[in-house]
């Protein structure tokens, strides 16, 4: 009986029990609910195969998707005074801001780069939804303002990526400021002739659509984004009427003039690179090498 207790019994078990998979293996997409394949996804951009929602991807995924060769060089942002307010809700807010940091690996909530896009020096600024929404606070700014910096220093366009919940309350007024400060630095490049293209993604709301995302001289959404400053339940409650379908949607804006272009995420480079160039002042692409001409050895 011992025997097959303690030898039959666990073996029998242990090849037909149920084997438990990682979690990270499959995502959920939030537009139509598919379990989808971790990979497959990471493959498309982060766009689902199914629905084609747009999901939300980091800064540097959507860099190594975007510079040739995925090769691009980090920009250093100076570090703002931490904690100016010593502000404190249910957590302090370098509470917070440590735990940011180790769910994202990031610094902080925006990424700034500088590489070629379809052999074209551009500078590139992304916005982290993942880092505490993406909110707006006094080193969002620093970052915008040191791409704007670089920008004109090395004569390239600056490419932003914006996707954020607002300002960033635990820096109060010290966050709202920061709308007036990136809006010089987008006017210094209009000063130098350099071009500033935003690319809007789901979502862009608050302080920053009131401020820098929405100061492009070319301004891209990616489709079904939501772009607003109040959220439409907020609008709703205050004017107290139903809004139209799709209101304050990528889709929606384009309709009413606000926005130049809607793109796939997975289509944007080419877009980017086309719009950068003519920008530029700068002959088409070139998307292919001819190989070099063989050289004959008897001449």
């Amino acid at each position: 009986m011992n025997w097959i207790t303690n030898y039959v019994r666990p073996r029998i078990n242990s090849i037909f029990s149920r084997r438990e998979l990682p979690e990270n293996l499959w995502t959920k997409c939030d537009g139509c609910g598919t379990m989808l394949f971790h990979r497959e996804v990471t493959d498309n951009l982060g766009v689902c195969t199914n629905c084609g929602h747009h999901m939300n991807i980091t800064p540097r995924a959507r860099f190594t998707a975007l510079f040739d060769g995925g090769i691009f060089s980090e920009i250093d942002v100076p570090e703002p005074l931490a904690d100016p307010l010593h502000f404190r809700d249910q957590k302090k807010y370098p509470d917070r801001l440590r735990a940011a940091q180790k769910n994202t690996g990031e610094r902080e909530a925006m990424l700034v780069a500088t590489g070629e896009i379809g052999r074209t020096p551009v500078v590139c600024a992304a916005q982290d939804f993942s880092f505490m929404a993406g909110s707006m606070g006094m080193y969002v700014g620093n970052a915008i303002i040191k791409a704007a910096e670089e920008a004109k220093k090395l004569k390239r366009p600056l490419i932003l990526f914006s996707a954020a919940g607002g300002a960033r309350m635990q820096e109060g007024i010290l966050s709202l400021m920061q709308m007036p400060r990136t809006t010089v630095a987008v006017q210094m490049l209009r000063e130098a002739g350099l071009p500033y293209i935003v690319v809007l993604t789901h979502p862009t709301t608050g302080g920053v659509t009131a401020s820098y995302a929405m100061l492009g001289d070319v301004q891209i959404a990616e489709p079904n984004a939501l772009i607003c400053f109040a959220g439409p339940r907020v609008i709703e409650q205050t004017i107290r009427e139903k809004l139209p379908e799709g209101f304050q949607r990528a889709e929606y804006l384009l309709e009413h003039g606000m926005l130049d272009r809607v793109t796939d995420r997975r289509e944007m480079r080419g877009e980017l690179v086309t719009i950068l160039r003519m920008l530029m002042g700068l002959p088409p692409a070139v998307h292919g090498d001819l190989p070099a001409p063989e050289v004959d050895a008897a001449k």
